[in-house]
């Protein structure tokens, strides 16, 4: 597996744990399950993530990104920055 791929196959993993804001959940209290730094995560992915679909997200070159990969990658590179825990990148063996 490629670490592009071990990047995209980890972001799924983690939007899959993350819980989900629908209305589902009970009007009454508000579930404390999770962290805050997994809320920061999910929406530093979403911004970055939003951004891309929108075409105005760059690299770090000033370049537009144009592939979903390298998006993910770009998404869970500044989730990590800002302090969401996010398991590290696989090193290539």
């Amino acid at each position: 597996m490629t670490p592009v791929a071990a990047e995209l196959h980890m972001f799924k993993r983690l939007m899959r744990r993350l819980p989900h804001k629908a209305g589902s959940q009970m009007a009454t209290r508000k579930s404390h399950s999770h962290s805050h730094s997994a809320d920061k995560g999910k929406r530093k992915i979403h911004k970055v993530m939003k951004e891309h679909k929108e075409g105005t997200l760059k690299s770090g070159s000033g370049k537009k990104v144009k592939s979903r990969k390298q998006a993910v990658a770009i998404a869970l590179s500044e989730a990590r920055r800002s302090g969401a825990k996010i398991p590290k990148k696989k090193k290539k063996s």
